[in-house]
């Protein structure tokens, strides 16, 4: 199956591969290694609007890039269409895509008016598109669920207000907010989405493998995909998509390779955010990246209580060799 180009506005896009923007998750460091992978757009943790225009320096940290990751889009938040304004102003030097979260599900969001709850308004997400929409010239993008609950599913209404106020794509991931992450995403109400709007539509939602992205393509006709916690340790889907894409067989990765991906990873967060914080945040990175392995729960045990980055990257190296020596004793060389 071959992609075709992918552009949202005046931002060209290398495929139809998008990385989710994920609260405690995207941050710099993931974004990088997923990049490397081949992902063709890459987005920040979700940001305040209102951390942003008080200058709020853990939300400046949020949009902190490098060269290596571009393009970045940076995902905002908020209720109120004069902060969000501002906050863009904010960015003039970050980012080269602005997204508007309208899906996030999480209470704490929730209950100040932004994410998922907006859907409950299409008046005030026109207000806050328009905003948007006056306020920068950068492409700017909308990401929504299918709607509050199952008695109000509103997506295609709010797909062409979307459009209507001048957003260049909207990305659905096609459950209600009540669902969660729960059950199974509905991607034939992507595929509906798509064909009511005349701006790219982005599907996501239960990708896990290379095959659901290429079902996600063929059936639904969107224009582009969007991976989230199917990425989690495996920035190898990515790889795998873009090889079935172009007619050539999936690479799985061996345990050494997973092992210079996990040091990678664990470098670049240590010249982010110093050796203290990458000891906590790199936990839940390395129980990903050993999924599947033999005696990954012990390590995943052991690696959660590792007291410096030496014994971490200490662990990691026995782990994973082990594992490579297993694979090499179950597969000997002909």
């Amino acid at each position: 199956m071959q992609y075709k180009n992918f552009n949202i506005a005046s931002l060209k896009l290398a495929n139809p591969v998008l990385l989710a923007p994920m609260a405690g998750i995207s941050n710099l460091p993931y974004r990088r290694i997923m990049k490397e992978f081949g992902a063709a757009l890459v987005f920040s943790e979700m940001v305040s609007a209102n951390g942003l225009i008080r200058d709020g320096r853990r939300t400046l940290e949020l949009v902190r890039s490098c060269a290596a990751e571009k393009p970045l889009g940076i995902q905002l938040f908020g209720s109120e269409p004069g902060v969000l304004a501002a906050s863009v102003r904010h960015l003039e030097g970050a980012g080269d895509l602005i997204d508007l979260n309208l899906g996030c599900p999480v209470n704490k969001v929730v209950r100040s008016g932004a994410g998922s709850a907006l859907l409950r308004d299409p008046n005030l997400v026109a207000k806050l598109i328009g905003a948007l929409r006056k306020a920068t010239d950068k492409p700017l993008t909308v990401k929504i669920r299918s709607g509050w609950d199952r008695r109000s599913i509103n997506y295609l209404d709010i797909g062409r207000i979307a459009e209507d106020c001048g957003a260049d794509a909207v990305t659905l991931h096609p459950r209600t907010r009540a669902e969660g992450f729960s059950g199974s995403a509905d991607w034939e109400q992507i595929g509906r989405l798509k064909q009511a709007l005349g701006i790219p539509v982005i599907g996501s939602g239960d990708i896990f493998n290379a095959d659901d992205a290429l079902r996600m393509l063929q059936t639904t006709g969107c224009d582009g995909i969007m991976i989230g916690r199917g990425g989690y340790g495996n920035p190898w889907l990515i790889r795998n998509i873009l090889d079935r894409l172009a007619g050539q067989p999936e690479r799985p990765p061996s345990a050494t390779e997973k092992l210079r991906v996990a040091e990678r990873h664990l470098r670049f967060m240590e010249e982010d955010i110093g050796a203290g914080k990458t000891l906590f945040e790199m936990r839940k990175h390395l129980c990903w990246y050993s999924r599947g392995m033999a005696d990954a729960a012990h390590f995943r045990q052991v690696v959660n209580h590792a007291t410096s980055l030496e014994q971490m990257r200490s662990l990691m190296r026995n782990f994973f060799a082990r594992n490579e020596n297993q694979d090499a004793g179950h597969h000997p060389a002909t």
